[in-house]
């Protein structure tokens, strides 16, 4: 076997392991939040009515975002879905680090926290910089999924995509 042969072959694994530990990171996270925020759920739902938000957008947020978050750990957790899961965990952590970022500045009169666990003892900056970090790879996980207009399965074979 050519050493550009096994190359790629190195490649791939390594993107399938990088792709993977991300997986793993989203789902132990989501899962972690959104447990915590459904165990603690008089505690999460006021953090969510201390927001700088109207009272029925925090209601359904109170109830949307741990559900959406137990739903993004499902999504990774089943490999058919797994994009999907990847996907949706880089759209609410843009939410999540642009509504850190903006507190972060001072566009808000208070600065309320409805995280969990050791993301609410990191300060603002720390935060920040902590959704940046996971943004980042959940967004190099969704880019080396692709593969010259083609998505790749956790089983390294490839599919043809059906975006026209």
């Amino acid at each position: 076997m050519s050493k550009r042969i096994q190359s790629k072959e190195n490649q791939t694994k390594l993107k399938a392991i990088f792709t993977l530990v991300t997986v793993i990171l989203f789902l132990v996270i989501w899962t972690f939040t959104g447990l915590e925020k459904l165990i603690n759920w008089q505690v999460s739902y006021k953090a969510f009515h201390n927001q700088p938000f109207p009272f029925s957008l925090a209601d359904m947020l109170a109830y949307g975002i741990p559900i959406t978050e137990l739903l993004l750990a499902f999504a990774l957790a089943a490999k058919p879905l797994r994009w999907w899961g990847l996907m949706g965990s880089v759209l609410l952590l843009s939410v999540f680090t642009t509504y850190v970022g903006l507190i972060w500045w001072n566009v808000f009169d208070r600065v309320p926290c409805n995280c969990a666990g050791f993301i609410e003892a990191m300060g603002w900056p720390g935060h920040f910089y902590f959704n940046s970090a996971l943004l980042c790879l959940g967004i190099a996980a969704l880019w080396m999924e692709r593969v010259d207009g083609q998505m790749i399965s956790n089983k390294n074979t490839i599919h043809e995509d059906k975006i026209s």
